[in-house]
């Protein structure tokens, strides 16, 4: 694990990045089927994200020794009426499937809080899918699960200390 950097993605990650984006969605969404976005739809929806460097946002990827991306996290700023104790969103992280349960998810998760952090954001919640198994990786880190708005389970996670769960997630 010591060949891994975690590193911000910059404008020529884009073709990568959606590759990984489509493989690790379709992993977690489809059971490992293809038939979601494809790379097309990925890396437009990236590009436009880039277009916009306006502070709002970030995305750290996992890059193994020889350039490859082996997971992404996408953080950005949240102010929605429905939350307003929650300024900061993990909007999205993913892993390829064979770099699961070796603590990358959760240097990733470190690497996210941290840069909120800096920026004084020192709150966050996550949308996420109740069915995923990852959910036991949220509550295992702190977080609070949020129900939907009709009172189902969500998969939604909030944290109202980034702090204490800086603490929870090493960076290396």
């Amino acid at each position: 694990m010591n060949d891994l950097t975690i590193r911000d993605a910059v404008e020529a990650d884009i073709p990568a990045l959606a590759r990984l984006h489509v493989t690790t969605w379709n992993a977690t969404h489809r059971g490992g089927r293809s038939g979601g976005p494809t790379c097309e739809l990925r890396e437009r929806q990236w590009r436009e994200t880039f277009s916009h460097p306006d502070g709002g946002w970030f995305c750290l990827v996992i890059e193994r020794s020889d350039g490859a991306l082996i997971g992404f996290a996408k953080g950005m700023h949240y102010a929605q009426a429905d939350l307003p104790a929650f300024a900061g969103e993990l909007n999205k992280i993913y892993l390829l499937p064979e770099y699961q349960r070796m603590g990358l998810g959760r240097r990733l998760v470190g690497h996210v809080v941290r840069r909120f952090l800096s920026q004084g954001i020192e709150s966050m919640v996550l949308f996420g899918d109740a069915r995923n198994p990852a959910c036991a990786c949220w509550e295992a880190l702190g977080g609070e699960p949020l129900p939907h708005p009709d009172q189902s389970i969500s998969g939604n996670y909030g944290w109202r200390d980034l702090r204490r769960l800086a603490g929870a997630c090493p960076t290396e």
